[in-house]
């Protein structure tokens, strides 16, 4: 299509750039493709949430969620260097949410599903990722995952022991702690040594109200005759906690194996003190979700890129393989500072510049490697430009 020839011919005084645009839209119509060539699909991702769940403030409704998309998009452009905005969605009902979610995909490039509840959040992640052909992500589960999954590689470095041996507890069974236990499982941990814990107990086989919304229990459920998080918590090599303030008390700690993991993520109070813990036992490793302790577990360290790198080769869905090449490469970082890595150090802080060139660079190349991305990249010149 020439487009100079359709400008002289409308006979109106049409500016160049109009025309090119009016061209490369029916030249899209042919090969949709092309937006990412000519458009700002490849470089913008829409952050979508209808406010079900925000941290720390509950079901507050969509526009009120609205201050806190606002700030993940921001939070995108300053660390991944990729532009997004808010969409809230002032529908709680998750087939319509699904629906809009799936009806933007022409306008982005990925979607960031965001502060949406439990349990309905996993069925609407899985069903719109289904329907699209752009990676969507609900990053309080992934993002949380991935940071928490790095710090358990690098502290069993510490502590030299083998994540196929380790026993461990997760505290709460909402989106992000549900998936962390998945996580942990698809990194390595066994299924039997792992026991999940929420608001009614320990998650156990059998346990009867293991059905309908909350069917998605079965999942982690364990077989064993423990029922609460202070029977489960007896030898356990690693505590996860996603859930509420101050539930590990010292005596809980005190019964865990020798060398404790303690990932208490609960904000702004979290499940146990750092100072408690530290002062509880001194062979323990803490993380926290707070920036004023050591391994602080922020998503900020993963979520802008892996859209980051899933935009540049043009992944079609954020997968397992592309996860797990995340988590190692934020592990490696902390892991390559000798001078630093130790029970203090086993995440690197947010604003470490190496995270765009290292997580964006695995990230599009587990992408290209499982078959997701569509196109190929250079990866040393990717690795360049990212550095630029």
């Amino acid at each position: 299509f020439d487009f100079r020839w359709f400008c002289q011919c409308v006979g109106c005084n049409v500016s160049h750039s109009v025309c090119s645009l009016l061209s490369l839209i029916l030249y899209r119509k042919a090969n949709p493709h092309t937006a990412y060539d000519y458009t700002a699909k490849g470089h913008l991702v829409g952050v979508v949430s209808n406010g079900t769940a925000v941290l720390g403030l509950g079901n507050i409704g969509a526009a009120a969620s609205k201050p806190v998309m606002e700030g993940k998009a921001v939070l995108f452009k300053k660390f991944g260097g990729v532009d997004a905005f808010d969409i809230e969605l002032d529908c709680p009902d998750p087939e319509k949410f699904i629906d809009m979610v799936v009806a933007l995909g022409p306008t982005f490039g990925g979607i960031n599903i965001e502060d949406v509840k439990a349990p309905e959040c996993f069925y609407i992640e899985k069903e719109a990722q289904r329907r699209s052909n752009i990676p969507i992500m609900h990053d309080d589960q992934h993002g949380t995952a991935i940071i928490a999954g790095a710090g358990l590689l690098n502290a069993l470095k510490l502590v030299k022991k083998d994540i196929g041996d380790i026993k461990v507890v997760v505290s709460g069974c909402g989106a992000a702690g549900f998936t962390c236990a998945k996580y942990f499982i698809s990194l390595g941990v066994k299924r039997e040594n792992l026991i999940a814990v929420d608001i009614k107990g320990v998650v156990y086989k059998g346990r009867e109200d293991i059905t309908g919304l909350s069917s998605y229990l079965a999942e982690v459920a364990s077989d064993t005759p423990k029922r609460t998080l202070k029977e489960a918590i007896v030898g356990a090599d690693v505590f996860l906690g996603v859930s509420a303030p101050k539930l590990l008390t010292p005596e809980m700690l005190l019964s865990m194996a020798n060398d404790p993991l303690v990932f208490a993520l609960a904000n702004p109070t979290p499940e146990i003190s750092y100072d408690l813990a530290r002062k509880t036992r001194s062979d323990v490793i803490m993380a926290t979700g707070r920036s004023d302790f050591p391994n602080q577990i922020n998503n900020v360290c993963a979520f802008p890129y892996i859209f980051r790198g899933a935009l540049d080769c043009r992944a079609s869905q954020i997968n397992e393989a592309i996860k797990q090449a995340c988590t190692k490469a934020i592990a490696d970082i902390a892991f390559s500072d000798k001078d630093l890595f130790g029970p203090d150090y086993i995440i690197p802080k947010p604003f470490d510049k190496r995270l765009k060139v290292e997580v964006s660079a695995a990230v599009a190349q587990a992408a290209m490697d499982s078959g997701v991305a569509r196109i190929q990249l250079d990866m040393l010149q990717y690795r360049d430009d990212l550095q630029d």
